[in-house]
């Protein structure tokens, strides 16, 4: 058996040192994290969670070269309640 090479040990952070590096909540963080949008945190003990520091700093840098798309507002025309109603509509009416 040959020996194995060294493993890298890589620095960690945890929960209160990643919500200064990321402003986001800890539920969106978590949804991110699902999908495979954020890096995944692991356990070194039942009661301490850490995720990889460079991990996060390199989605962060990911994050900042690409533009974010926004969500397109609801047409709020088509609401089942309360809908508000067109310029067009009311100058027919008029």
């Amino acid at each position: 058996m040959g020996q194995s090479e060294p493993l890298e040990i890589r620095k960690t952070i945890r929960r209160h040192h990643l919500r200064e590096m990321v402003p986001l909540a800890d539920s969106t963080i978590y949804e991110m994290e699902q999908r495979g949008d954020f890096p995944r945190r692991f356990a070194l003990s039942p009661r301490c969670i850490v995720w990889d520091l460079a991990e996060v700093q390199a989605w962060l840098l990911a994050r900042r070269a690409k533009p974010i798309h926004r969500a397109q507002h609801p047409d709020v025309t088509k609401r089942k309640c309360r809908p508000v109603k067109g310029r067009d509509r009311a100058q027919q009416q008029a």
